[in-house]
């Protein structure tokens, strides 16, 4: 079970493995005995991992026969998944914290394969499933009481009935899977291996190869020269490949229609929201509610303009801080700021996390080898285990309180659910990690040392919300439009792709009003984002934020049942699917109101600031 900004590696800004601070101690590196003792008891579970795996087939032919079937099958299936589970999160932690390490490595390579067995030898449970009925399916789970924690699995598959395909049709399908997933191989290839990236000086001499790392770290440079450099470089290079990676687009777009197709769907939209229970309703109301927004964007945009102080915003201004801050933030500091911010929720949950910081859950600063990025995992029946790059800095502290909601989400569902319903859908994952950002952000205000640094902290929470919310909405409106036109029988090719992309960019940043200057050759952006790989994922962010947004607020207001509510979310783990969950905690994702709380939240931050800004800014227009 991996929870974390980074489910496809991609989605946060990765913070790139440096120098270990001084500070750092082996009490802030995670201790992964918890879950083996050592690498030669984790071999022992990845033997009988496999073991397991070859014996489960002999339930193929009896897993829906009679209930004591049933249960033994389910037992099995489950109990393997949750023993091989414990061997990833074991081998993919030890290789994340020192890539260098040739045993570790080693360990992480043989667990891919164990998988791989694991996924052929149960292939069957589910075709098998669907085959039986629901009929049949019902009687066996009224029988047998012990089936009660597979209900909801059970339910769930024959929810997909209409869209699973007979064996061998399901067989076919799962046959193409390296050709389906070739587009974003080929995509990763040229973008971080072929790719001639171009070398650069900035105005104080140094010398960059601007891949997309380096792209990421000089994007925002103060020196708005350096930014003009570093743009014109990258997208250059971008543009010049537009072409491949808009046919390698392409391709990927036309195996999702292809599959969605197949399975009877009526879009790809409704194939990839189907099976986790989402209303295709939520993602055209995230859409729709982002564009009657806009104007808070621009009033966002305005803002920054006047906090760099730029008269002509362009693109090239999007990321550089509105605001500088002379203050470092030691991890100890850190987790005291955290503690404190999440005292709304109760003493039980501050002392959980606690328990983290002081029991070596957690893997903290960088070092040579280890991989950047910050994320949450864990292995049922083990407590989870949090991943970061801790730099001393404010977004550190954002970055370690939003892993920890994370990881208190597992903690929480994995204590009250079992195994089989102790998972949660990405559709909530977000949700735990971005409220947690905004009690943070109550708290440190409520601490802030003169207006500048309340300034700073407020500004930070705002363009997490423009990035999290808008931009993701961007990007997710852009995929259904590049998916829609191929399920119109339209090719795409890297132009058409740019030019739709482009028109998106400016509506959305406020092009033809003047708020915003977007040059073309920012068109070709989408070329360089993985996201798009992932088929509608990237919408879940901004329905997270939304839907904690809310949340949040309730919580922070004081309003009876809150926090128990929102505890009690957290606890039902993958009980039921996860829209539901939320809508029963009194948000409904597919209604108007949750995108309402996040844009109010946002202009209350806006509306404090420019009290903030010195009286010789302008007065921002509202509108």
């Amino acid at each position: 079970m991996v929870r974390s900004s980074f489910f496809v590696p991609f989605l946060v800004l990765a913070v790139l493995a440096g120098p270990t601070p001084a500070s750092a101690q082996s009490e802030d590196e995670w201790d992964l005995t918890d879950l083996y003792a050592n690498p030669a008891a984790w071999d022992s579970d990845r033997l009988e991992a496999l073991a397991q795996a070859a014996l489960f087939p002999d339930c193929a032919d009896r897993i829906t026969k009679t209930p004591s079937d049933l249960l033994e099958c389910m037992q099995r299936y489950f109990g393997l998944r949750m023993l091989a589970e414990r061997v990833w999160v074991y081998a993919s932690s030890e290789a994340s914290t020192d890539n260098k390490d040739a045993a570790a490595n080693a360990r992480r390579s043989d667990a891919g394969p164990m998988w791989t067995s694991i996924e052929e030898a149960t292939a069957f449970v589910q075709p098998a499933l669907v085959a039986a009925g629901r009929k049949t399916l019902d009687k066996h789970l009224k029988k047998e009481p012990q089936l009660a924690p597979y209900a909801f699995f059970i339910d769930r598959t024959l929810r997909s009935a209409e869209h699973t395909l007979d064996g061998p049709g399901e067989a076919l399908l799962a046959s193409a899977g390296p050709l389906t997933s070739a587009p974003f191989d080929v995509f990763n290839m040229l973008t971080t291996a072929d790719m001639a990236w171009p070398e650069i000086t900035l105005t104080d001499g140094t010398t960059v190869t601007l891949d997309k790392p380096a792209y990421e770290r000089w994007r925002g440079a103060p020196s708005r020269a350096d930014r003009e450099i570093v743009f014109s470089a990258f997208y250059e290079a971008i543009g010049s490949v537009q072409r491949t990676l808009g046919a390698t687009l392409n391709t990927h777009l036309a195996a999702d229609h292809f599959e969605a197709k197949a399975r009877g769907y009526e879009s790809t939209l409704d194939a990839a929201l189907f099976g986790d229970g989402i209303p295709t309703a939520v993602y055209r109301t995230l859409v729709q509610q982002a564009n009657a927004s806009l104007p808070t964007l621009h009033r966002y945009l305005r803002l920054r303009g006047t906090l760099l102080g730029v008269d002509d915003l362009r693109y090239i201004d999007i990321y550089p801080s509105m605001v500088e801050l002379d203050r470092t933030f030691p991890l100890e500091q850190g987790k005291e700021l955290s503690l404190a911010a999440f005292a709304p929720l109760g003493p039980e949950y501050v002392a959980q996390v606690k328990a983290g910081f002081d029991g070596r859950w957690m893997h903290a600063y960088p070092q040579d080898g280890k991989g950047g990025g910050a994320y949450a995992t864990g292995a049922y029946e083990v407590h989870p285990y949090v991943f970061m790059n801790y730099q001393d800095d404010y977004e550190s502290v954002t970055t370690l309180a939003h892993e920890w909601g994370h990881a208190m989400h597992t903690s929480l569902a994995t204590a009250a659910q079992p195994y089989p319903t102790s998972d949660y859908d990405t559709f909530m994952a977000e949700v735990a990690s971005t409220f947690n950002e905004a009690l943070l952000l109550d708290h440190v205000l409520a601490q802030a040392k003169g207006d500048d640094e309340r300034l700073y902290f407020l500004g930070s929470a705002l363009e997490g919300l423009r990035g999290t919310f808008f931009r993701q909405a961007m990007f997710a409106e852009f995929e259904l439009a590049i998916h829609e036109r191929v399920e119109g029988g339209e090719a795409l090719t890297g132009e058409r792709l740019s030019a739709m992309y482009l028109e998106l960019l400016r509506r959305y940043h406020g092009h033809d009003a003047g708020v915003m200057q977007i040059d073309e050759e920012f068109a070709s952006e989408w070329a360089w984002i993985p996201h798009f790989y992932f088929g509608y994922y990237v919408f879940q962010y901004a329905t997270s934020i939304a839907a904690s947004s809310l949340l949040a607020a309730r919580v922070t207001q004081g309003e009876g049942g809150a926090v128990q509510a929102y505890l009690d979310l957290l606890r039902a783990g993958g009980s039921a699917y996860s829209y539901e969950l939320l809508k029963g905690a009194g948000v409904d994702l597919a209604t108007a109101a949750p995108y309402e709380a996040l844009v109010a939240r946002m202009d209350a931050i806006m509306d404090e600031m420019e009290t903030l800004i010195p009286k010789r800014a302008a007065p921002l227009p509202a509108e």
